[in-house]
């Protein structure tokens, strides 16, 4: 050996270090494929939930709900359940809010479930004010919105309403009218 490999006077480098390259290391080697596929992967993902939506989508005629009327002499309609009935709130006779003098006279009959026990006793408590709301419902009606095509509709009204603002513990299941006349008076 010479001096001047050994102290490197030349600069150069030995021909033993020029040749040999380190190696990364395990996890830092793998890094990069790992990464790779994890794209691939979400890419996947994001291909397949894209491609089910549109097609779900399309399918369904841009995600509009399909509604389905059945008849009711159909045999696969479930029974309707049987409700006890509060009839004591009497024939009820007031006048609407026509220009023209329309009298209405209505006996309604008031359905609860069956099995509820406290019903009866605050539906009979409530009488008197069950009669002024039955009297303030008609009175503040035109003769037009009672009409027998909109009977399904005044229905709902006095169930919300006598649910949400006269009754504490009971809930109206139906109404029925035993009588329900509008009657054009002339003085």
């Amino acid at each position: 050996m010479s001096d001047s490999d050994e102290l490197d006077i030349d600069g150069g480098e030995s021909p033993e270090i020029s040749t040999t390259k380190k190696k990364k290391g395990g996890l830092a080697a793998l890094l990069p494929t790992i990464l790779k596929f994890a794209a691939i992967g979400i890419g996947a993902i994001i291909f397949i939930v894209t491609v089910s939506v549109i097609t779900i989508n399309i399918v369904n005629r841009g995600g509009r709900s399909q509604t389905v009327v059945t008849d009711p002499s159909s045999p696969y309609i479930g029974s309707r359940p049987i409700y006890s009935w509060y009839s004591d709130i009497g024939a009820i006779t007031t006048r609407t809010r026509d220009v023209t003098s329309h009298t209405v006279t209505v006996v309604i009959n008031l359905a609860y479930d069956q099995g509820d026990t406290t019903a009866s006793s605050e539906l009979n408590g409530r009488r008197i004010e069950l009669q002024g709301f039955v009297r303030r419902f008609f009175a503040g009606k035109y003769a037009s919105e009672l009409q027998p095509e909109n009977e399904a509709r005044i229905k709902r009204e006095i169930i919300e309403q006598l649910n949400t603002r006269i009754l504490s513990t009971t809930k109206i299941r139906d109404i029925e009218f035993t009588r329900l006349d509008v009657m054009e008076t002339s003085f």
